[in-house]
C-alpha cells in the first residue's frame, strides 16, 4: 500500500485528536469515493461527445421500428 502525507493546519490536526475516528480510513474512503465520481463523470461526458457526433434519426424512427416489431410477432 502505498503512503501519502497530508499537512492539515495545527488547530485542524489538534481537533481531530479529540474525536475517536480512524482518520486514515475516512480518507482512504473519500478518496475512493471522489474517484469513483471523476470516473463516471468522465464516462457521462465521453457519452455525451460519442452521442453528439452522430447522426439524428428521423422522425418517427422509433415508431416504425417499434410497429415492424409488433407486427412481426
Amino acid at each position: 500500500m502505498a503512503v501519502i502525507s497530508v499537512r492539515v493546519p495545527d488547530e485542524l490536526k489538534e481537533k481531530m485528536k479529540k474525536y475517536d475516528i480512524n482518520w486514515s480510513e475516512e480518507i482512504r474512503r473519500f478518496i475512493a469515493s471522489r474517484i469513483s465520481k471523476e470516473e463516471k463523470r468522465r464516462t457521462v461526458e465521453m457519452m455525451h461527445e460519442l452521442l453528439a457526433g452522430g447522426i439524428p434519426a428521423k422522425e418517427g424512427t422509433a415508431k416504425r421500428y417499434v410497429r415492424e416489431d409488433r407486427d412481426g410477432n
